[in-house]
């Protein structure tokens, strides 16, 4: 079977989830009502609060969840072959990602667009609620302090890659200014801002950006974190109108366009499977299950999307039958490019020789899945006579457009989980924008160069491989919530219960198996940091089942 076949196979299948199964949750579980005052019109602020178009909120949802993570979990994953990472991104794209992400974003613009952490204390306690924003918390500052590092890696390695990327800023502020302020359309906006992002690959190539190699005693990278953290804060204070929205709404145009590329070069090439379908992996790599469901998280399930979808972008809703594109495409999406991930890293290669000294072992697959992504699909778009050097160029800004979109919002995300925390400890100067804004900076940065003093700036790797589980497991919490909503409205609460039950399972196994690896290595931090998520974990869960059987009591005695 041909990767041509294949890749035609699976959109086919993502196209009949959106159409079928997707217009089934909006229809008969979610029950979405295009006459529901949203959160945006409530309490429009013009900050975060602000009624969006749909096409617009998708753009900004899209690139904020798709990330690297896509891209990075099936390269690594091809360890094991092509097949398993397939089957995980297109059944879980279908069932479990379209699902969790629609449920998550809807069920916070009937909570007055609250973090799904805050909505567990109406559906599980107040105790619940205290602990799953603790774990929203570390989540949130460790995908901060990687994704920036990550970032800043990609500048180093690709200096081509820093013009294009800056001069994104100006184009999107002038975007979100015109459409805002000026009253524009859309279409002549996107339309040239996105002519100009693809002018300006040339024009990295022309200038390319390096930085000296220390500064002030300091790498050239530890100070693209630095940057990138500045970045980050200052942008997650403007009007979401203004620099947010429109820069992920033009990037996203660049990046499905991107993705529409590969495919085409896919398809004029028709190449072969370098990869085998299915392989016995290395001695070093872990076990197929369940390592793959954390390997692949991002293109299947991911708990970065629930926190997105309940945190920035139900804020954003113009009407609750939005929630159905935004949600569920948005998963779509990124299944899509998971898929173009597995294509490139499994029929890209140049030879079998070339992809099996790259998956040689778990830590040089660990190590190079970027690396990996970025060859294959920079050979498929040779087939199109796109020349090599622009061809990397284009992928890699791709690659950091989707990580730095994701910082952006996360960097959001962690002040308003700051607030919420200040309001329910009482902590007034949290509730303050500004003073919330200083200490998301501080504590990302505090990871980033005082984690590991050996490398400064590259922090968050020492915790990375506990991001992974974490993630799985906060994805699980969430459907543990969405699940005792469906299931106390008298909806059918199997479409969330399901998946729930599999990710648990699949996912606190990995963690017991990664506690265990990390005890052999001799690593205390991490297993100490790794007990006590899962023990926070086991907690909500048990909290959960106790909310079922008061629920059920209350029922009882009313009955």
């Amino acid at each position: 079977m041909s990767p041509l076949v294949v890749t035609i196979g699976v959109l086919i299948l993502f196209f009949l989830g959106y159409r079928f199964y997707s217009k089934y949750l909006s229809e008969k579980v979610f029950r979405l009502d295009p006459n529901f005052r949203t959160p945006a019109h409530e309490f429009n602020d013009g900050v975060d609060y602000v009624p969006t178009n749909k096409f617009v909120l998708w753009g900004h949802h899209y690139s904020s969840v798709a990330g690297a993570a896509p891209i990075v979990g099936p390269a690594i994953a091809m360890i094991w072959g092509w097949g398993p990472a397939l089957l995980w991104v297109a059944l879980g794209t279908i069932f479990f990602a379209g699902m969790h992400d629609f449920g998550t974003l809807w069920a916070s613009v009937r909570n007055r667009g609250e973090s799904i952490g805050s909505i567990t204390r109406n559906v599980i306690g107040e105790r619940a609620k205290n602990l799953f924003l603790l774990i929203i918390f570390f989540l949130l500052v460790l995908v901060n302090a990687v994704f920036a590092v990550t970032i800043a890696n990609l500048f180093t390695a690709f200096p081509a890659s820093v013009l294009p990327y800056w001069l994104q800023v100006p184009v999107a502020i002038a975007v979100g200014v015109l459409v805002y302020k000026r009253g524009a359309g859309l279409f002549w906006p996107s339309i040239i801002a996105l002519v100009l992002l693809f002018a300006f690959i040339f024009v990295g190539e022309a200038f390319p950006v390096e930085l000296p190699k220390e500064i002030g005693g300091l790498s050239s990278t530890a100070w693209w974190v630095l940057i990138m953290l500045l970045y980050g804060a200052i942008a997650s204070r403007l009007p979401v109108w203004l620099l947010l929205q429109p820069r992920d709404y033009i990037n996203s145009h660049m990046l499905f366009l991107g993705l529409i590329v590969i495919y085409l070069g896919l398809f004029a090439g028709n190449p072969e499977f370098i990869a085998p379908a299915f392989r016995e992996a290395p001695a070093d790599a872990p076990p197929l299950l369940p390592l793959l469901f954390v390997t692949v998280a991002c293109g299947a399930i991911s708990g970065f999307h629930g926190l997105v979808g309940s945190g920035t972008s139900s804020k954003q809703i113009d009407k609750e039958t939005d929630a159905r594109f935004v949600g569920y495409f948005g998963a779509m999406g990124e299944g899509m490019l998971a898929l173009a991930a597995i294509m490139a890293t499994a029929a890209g290669f140049a030879s079998l020789d070339a992809w099996s000294e790259h998956y040689a072992s778990w830590k040089s697959a660990s190590a190079g899945g970027t690396a990996a992504f970025v060859t294959g699909a920079g050979n498929f778009l040779s087939n199109l006579g796109i020349p090599e050097a622009i061809g990397t160029t284009f992928i890699s800004i791709m690659v950091i457009a989707f990580a730095a979109t994701t910082l952006d919002t996360s960097m959001r995300l962690q002040r308003f989980i700051l607030s919420e925390i200040g309001e329910q400890y009482k902590i007034k100067s949290l509730q303050n924008i500004n003073v919330s804004t200083v200490v998301t900076l501080i504590t990302c940065a505090a990871l980033a160069f005082l984690a590991d003093p050996s490398n400064p700036g590259a922090g968050g790797m020492i915790l990375w491989p506990l991001f992974g589980t974490t993630n799985q497991l906060t994805a699980g919490l969430s459907l543990l919530v969405l699940t005792l909503i469906l299931w106390r409205w008298g909806r059918n609460y199997l479409v969330s219960l399901i998946p729930l039950i599999f990710i648990v399972a699949m996912t606190m196994s990995s963690m017991v198996l990664s506690i265990i690896d990390f005890i052999n290595q001799g690593n205390t931090l991490l297993v100490v940091i790794g007990t006590i998520i899962l023990a926070l974990n086991a907690w909500l869960i048990l909290e959960g089942l106790l909310a079922v059987n008061r629920l059920r009591q209350e029922n009882r005695i009313s009955a």
